[in-house]
């Protein structure tokens, strides 16, 4: 179904009629031009794995010393034998393993279609462990929450709040550019309202996969007809009632998008490519059914939004990331064919998100507690694959890379460069990208100027 968010003094209502859901309010656009070509299509795709993915569990070194290290200190959550997958090596000659259940994403990180960015997470600007300890320099607000560091990740905004995510800001910057020509809204999210999607003039659309888009309760009958003419025009209506405008224009805009999408999906043949019936596995299935119809949309570029959760393991996460990292690595496998089945592979880049990582030392119940930094994965055909972007922290209990004493890795890679990195391939520019993630510049480099990662072509 279709929803909204809220963003600044806007206060925008729900929409409780038995419409298929509803947009945020923004301007009321004509409908597009249908079938159109659009060569430069971009997409970019967040896979958001809510709870705080233990991502030293995703992928590890396999040299001697840091696999010792690995082994020693993790103690029973240490992957050994057959819960890793066979170790392969990067583009440098690296030895890496994932988790046995990642056994696709090991695969596409051997064939170069995927990479992995190694501690990662909010920053202000870069931070040592003597800096972090002696509160020597800003650190992000509220280290450790699941709810802020869910919001840190979605805004890059790594001190106070914000009403806006950066993908809404790159979908603001996409709407001044007028890179789509279509009302449809730039992010489209199947894992419920976003505040990553929010933008200061733009705004997400939700869409549970599988759900009817139409209104219900009307027919094709004349006398329905009827109703529903009636009904769409005293929405036009000036009633001098600002929030009844607002309420309004929120459910103008959710029947012409339902009507676009519900169009555009129905001219679209069945997809050949066999997506996991899991709840990862329908989302990216919705995905790739709307990326399959985007010139019929009239959208050049796009931004999605999916989630898995159930990664907070406190206890028993062993037998979670089984479960979990099965299920993720078949469902972006299947993403990744379906967008060889569309000739869209190079245009489309699939990358995760995740609350933070977890302590490195396990808890009494085989678990792992919130930490900080954590790794993460970038898939698509224009991803330099089968290399690791940052650096590994040192596995050491108090080290270099430690907040304290249990393997909370202060990140060495920040948000704001991993964002930045994205919302270039997506097209723009180097000089509007500290509108949209405001503390790059504080992570500007000789060899990287504009803070950026280079892990995409």
């Amino acid at each position: 179904m279709f929803s909204f968010n809220h963003v600044n003094r806007r206060t925008f209502l729900r929409t409780t009629a038995a419409a298929a859901g509803s947009l945020a309010l923004r301007p009321f656009g004509l409908m597009p031009a249908l079938a159109q070509s659009v060569s430069d299509y971009r997409a970019l795709v967040c896979v958001f794995l809510f709870g705080g993915n233990d991502s030293n569990n995703t992928v590890i070194p396999m040299d001697d010393a840091s696999y010792k290290a690995y082994t020693s200190i993790r103690g029973g959550l240490a992957l050994t034998g057959t819960a890793l997958a066979p170790t392969i090596t990067d583009v440098n000659g690296a030895p890496f393993a994932f988790h046995a259940k990642l056994a696709e994403v090991s695969a596409m990180f051997a064939s170069r279609e995927l990479a992995v960015v190694a501690n990662a997470g909010p920053l202000v600007q870069p931070l040592t462990r003597a800096q972090y300890q002696a509160q020597q320099l800003a650190i992000p607000s509220n280290l450790f929450s699941h709810s802020d560091q869910q919001q840190l990740w979605q805004t890059s905004i790594a001190q106070g709040r914000s009403a806006t995510g950066w993908a809404g800001r790159v979908a603001d910057y996409a709407a001044a550019q007028k890179w789509n020509t279509s009302p449809f809204p730039t992010f489209f999210s199947t894992a419920g309202n976003s505040l990553m999607g929010n933008g200061a003039q733009t705004q997400p659309v939700a869409v549970a996969p599988g759900q009817s888009l139409q209104m219900t309760g009307f027919n094709s009958s004349a006398a329905s007809q009827t109703r529903y003419n009636a009904m769409t025009s005293l929405l036009t209506l000036d009633s001098g009632v600002a929030l009844s405008q607002a309420a309004n224009h929120v459910l103008s805009n959710s029947i012409v998008d339902a009507s676009l999408l519900t169009n555009a999906l129905a001219k679209a043949t069945a997809l050949k490519t066999v997506f996991p019936t899991t709840s990862i596995g329908n989302q990216l299935k919705q995905v790739a059914q709307v990326i399959q119809v985007h010139a019929d949309l009239g959208m050049n570029r796009q931004i999605f939004f999916v989630s898995l959760g159930g990664f907070d393991t406190h206890a028993g996460q062993i037998n979670t990331q089984v479960n979990l990292y099965g299920q993720l690595s078949a469902a972006l496998a299947a993403f990744r064919d379906a967008t060889h089945e569309l000739v869209l592979a190079p245009n489309v880049t699939a990358f995760t998100e995740s609350d933070f990582g977890r302590t490195f030392q396990s808890t009494s119940g085989d678990g792992s507690d919130h930490a900080w930094g954590s790794h993460h994965l970038v898939m698509g055909g224009a991803v330099k694959g089968g290399q690791v972007f940052g650096k590994f922290p040192a596995f050491q209990l108090g080290g270099p890379d430690d907040t304290d004493t249990r393997g909370r890795w202060i990140p060495t890679t920040s948000v704001d460069q991993y964002g930045a990195t994205l919302a270039s391939w997506f097209g723009v520019p180097d000089a509007a990208l500290p509108g949209i993630l405001p503390n790059l510049a504080n992570f500007a480099t000789p060899t990287s100027p504009t803070g950026k990662l280079g892990f995409l072509g």
